[in-house]
């Protein structure tokens, strides 16, 4: 994105900068306008992606995205900073309305041989005209703050759904490829115990037996790391459901990667321009703006009004026979020797205003050069997936001709033992690369984020 096109999607914001708050919705659709423009996906446009992770047909997938949901701990952690920036902007507004206090006492005092008893009930209040627009100000800037905690809440829903959607995908990969390396092992066993015998017959000599055990060390040597990423995997979605791996139980599934799992998305456009690193970005600039609009505002007079009123009972201890006493004390206070200080906490704001409008531009750039390289990482892992596909057919079918061939005495052992490690080899790159572009399609889903993120949170 050059200067000229993104410094014209934010336009409005720079104009905005001497009011009291920037206008969201004006930024959010000219952003919308533009990215519309860029035609990004549109490749992709297609069918309702809001729940994209039931297209894979799994029961369990879906269990632990519900469960991930509702008991994942960083999720309820800012969902409970959420509600305490929703509590610091009620009481933000309160400032809105005059504030005191009601005070009810007794005294009773002696001097010499004199006692006298005093009971008053007074109700104090202290009112902040808000003739300036300071208070709006702080009120707009906790408003922001608690929009912008509400964006963070939206971001973690998208970051537990879509870490449970690649842990269980990794998962039954790995179970996958666990039970290939194991079919792989049987048939290497079996292929010993014959060359075993045709050694000991004078048949066959040991090379032949040393290369297939050494075949069949490499194949073994692979199962430690095969579960030990399953373990890890388990551990990644326990913690993403709130819970200990030993208390999680994940079934075997391996008809999960013969499923139709495509990516298709109704708005591109919006998909982009609603991600919530790019909506809390603009919300943290409204922040800032405001608060730097309530810095300026401090330079002007604090206008406020004071009234006091209440009763007195001379000479008793309840309030009986009482006299009304009330006071009402408007106020103008202007700290003019105080303006160095006033002058340089206004600068202050106002960079963190201008830094926060910079982050906001680099947050939107990221955002489409993101989703562009989620493009062609998904255009990559496709075409891989096909050609590793191909080669496995080839590798297969070569091993299946060499094997003809041995039974007919027509190529050496050795010959035959290296058609199987292609093919070992090839059967092992096609899972890989099964497991990657299925993961590469939901990482496009994940960056993808902005319709599907607010239907689970609305």
């Amino acid at each position: 994105m050059s200067k000229l096109t993104l410094a014209a999607v934010a336009i409005a914001g720079l104009l905005s900068g001497c009011a009291s708050k920037i206008d969201e919705q004006q930024y959010q659709a000219d952003l919308q306008s533009f990215v519309a423009q860029t035609q990004i996906a549109s490749q992709l446009q297609g069918t309702d992606e809001l729940t994209w992770w039931q297209q894979l047909d799994s029961a369990q997938l879906n269990e632990l995205v519900v469960k991930a949901r509702a008991s994942n701990h960083n999720l309820k952690t800012s969902q409970l900073q959420l509600q305490s920036a929703l509590a610091r902007l009620g009481a933000q507004r309160s400032e809105y309305l005059p504030q005191g206090n009601v005070s009810i006492d007794t005294t009773r005092s002696s001097l010499g041989n004199v006692q006298s008893r005093q009971s008053q009930a007074t109700v104090n209040l202290d009112w902040q005209v808000d003739l300036f627009g300071k208070v709006t100000a702080l009120v707009d800037a906790a408003n922001a703050g608690a929009m912008s905690q509400a964006e963070q809440v939206r971001l973690l829903h998208i970051e537990v759904v879509s870490s449970v959607a690649k842990g269980f995908v990794s998962y039954q990969g790995n179970k996958q490829k666990q039970q290939i390396i194991n079919l792989q092992i049987d048939a290497l066993q079996q292929s010993i115990a014959v060359l075993k015998a045709r050694v000991e017959e004078g048949v066959a000599n040991e090379l032949d037996l040393n290369r297939t055990l050494a075949q069949l060390k490499q194949q073994q040597s692979l199962l430690p790391e095969i579960e030990y990423a399953q373990f890890r995997d388990l551990s990644a979605l326990a913690v993403l459901t709130g819970q200990l791996s030993s208390e999680l139980t994940i079934q075997e599934e391996l008809s999960l990667f013969n499923r139709d799992f495509t990516v298709s998305l109704a708005s591109p456009s919006d998909a982009i321009a609603l991600r919530p690193d790019i909506s809390r970005a603009l919300f943290e600039f409204s922040q800032a703006n405001s608060l730097s609009v309530a810095a300026t505002k401090t330079l002007l007079p604090d206008i406020s009004l004071t009234a006091f009123a209440g009763v007195v009972s001379l000479g008793y201890n309840q309030l009986s026979n009482t006299q009304q006493q009330w006071q009402v004390s408007p106020q103008i206070k202007w700290s003019l020797l105080s303006y160095p200080a006033l002058l340089a906490q206004r600068d202050a704001q106002q960079f963190l205003s201008k830094a926060a409008f910079s982050q906001y531009q680099h947050v939107v750039i990221n955002a489409m050069a993101e989703s562009e390289l989620s493009l062609q990482l998904l255009v990559k892992q496709t075409e891989q997936n096909a050609y590793a596909k191909e080669r496995f057919n080839y590798a297969n079918n070569a091993f299946l001709q060499a094997q003809a061939m041995y039974q007919e005495g027509q190529i050496p052992y050795l010959e035959l033992l290296d058609a199987r490690q292609d093919v070992l080899i090839a059967q092992e790159n096609a899972v890989d690369s099964t497991i990657s572009s299925l993961l590469a399609k939901v990482d496009t889903y994940q960056v993808f984020n902005g319709r599907w993120s607010y239907a689970l949170v609305n």
